[in-house]
């Protein structure tokens, strides 16, 4: 069997690994085994993150649509669900690298993101890299070179995220029990054509199937069946702000606009903050129940964690006003960077 297919009650692909935080690249198999049982042919992924489950559901045959309000995992999602038949040659990968004579380019990482993330040599390839992954005229095309653009950057980071100022982990000559130095020396260019190698080799012929940007509230149409992965508070009341996690994606992908939307006020220079009922411990459960009444007609399958808030039980409580029959399952313990909770379970909720 390829390596990139996995066996439950059916056949279905993985999409390539990645080291985004939430992703439920390792839950595929439990998760689409539970879908399995369903009966639908058009889905929303409501939270799609970096799309491994709509990307699961596209391989069976389902008609998908990946929404999700950050425009990186908006642009993972129209390279890897939306998109059905174009890759990015390796010709493509080498002009995607290479400074274009006689074009003068903005510095706007090196000026403004010196000694945070990356080094100096490596904030001026970034530059580079955002500024001509932006002019590629076909849409597919420049959603893969950046989705490798995004992964090579996850990849040279402490924990993968962007979240502190940090650079030093990377570069302090110390003994270390964490981390990947191999993977934090490999150049990004390096990186960035196996990411695209891979998200190449990920792109099959399929359906219609859609990528959205956008609240979850505004996504237009009906489906018979709807998974709710949505950002997960603590049982301390602290959400995981995904913007604030990786803030430098969202400004590679709008470089222009990129520098008046810094927060300075911060030492990592994040993107102003973005307030939402999904990080707040205050406004979470009017969010579930507004999103629950929106997809009423649909099945509903939701993602979360055994500490969360809301609890699990007043989560099924939630959706058992809106569905005749609920099944809570629990899926296995996982433990994400950052979190010291090793007792954490990963649990989905369906009603139907």
């Amino acid at each position: 069997m390829p390596s990139n297919v996995i066996s439950t009650d059916v056949e279905l692909r993985r999409p390539p690994a990645t080291r985004y935080q939430g992703s439920k690249h390792k839950l595929l198999e439990a998760l689409c085994g539970q879908f399995s049982q369903l009966e639908f042919e058009t889905a929303l992924d409501a939270f799609a993150g970096t799309g491994s489950v709509a990307y699961a559901l596209k391989s069976l045959g389902k008609l998908v649509t990946a929404n999700d309000v950050l425009r990186s995992n908006h642009i993972t999602s129209l390279a890897l669900v939306e998109n059905s038949r174009t890759t990015l040659c390796d010709a493509a990968v080498e002009k995607v690298l290479s400074p274009r004579s006689g074009r003068r380019y903005d510095d706007l990482i090196a000026r403004n993101f010196a000694g945070i993330y990356f080094t100096d040599e490596e904030n001026q390839q970034l530059d580079v890299l955002a500024q001509n992954i932006s002019r590629l005229t076909d849409r597919y095309q420049r959603a893969i070179a950046y989705y490798a653009l995004f992964q090579a950057c996850i990849a040279k980071r402490p924990y993968n995220l962007f979240h502190r100022r940090n650079l030093y982990m990377r570069t302090a000559d110390v003994q270390r029990s964490f981390g990947n130095k191999a993977t934090w020396d490999t150049p990004i260019n390096e990186h960035f054509r196996r990411h695209a190698a891979a998200a190449n080799g990920a792109v099959f012929e399929s359906s219609l199937c859609k990528a959205s940007c956008g609240d979850v509230m505004d996504v237009d149409g009906d489906f018979d069946f709807v998974y709710i992965d949505p950002p997960y508070i603590n049982g301390k009341g602290v959400g995981v702000d995904y913007r604030d996690f990786y803030h430098f994606l969202e400004g590679l992908c709008d470089y222009g606009g990129w520098e008046a939307n810094i927060d300075r006020r911060r030492k990592h220079l994040p993107l102003t903050r973005v307030e939402s009922p999904w990080t707040n411990p205050s406004q979470i459960e009017s969010a579930f129940e507004e999103l629950f009444a929106r997809f009423a007609d649909s099945i509903l399958a939701v993602s979360y964690r055994s500490d969360g808030i809301p609890g699990i039980e007043g989560l099924a409580t939630q959706l058992g006003r809106f569905k005749r029959r609920v099944t809570v399952v629990a899926l296995r313990r996982y433990q994400y960077a950052l979190s010291k909770n090793g007792k954490s379970q990963e649990m989905l909720l369906i009603g139907r």
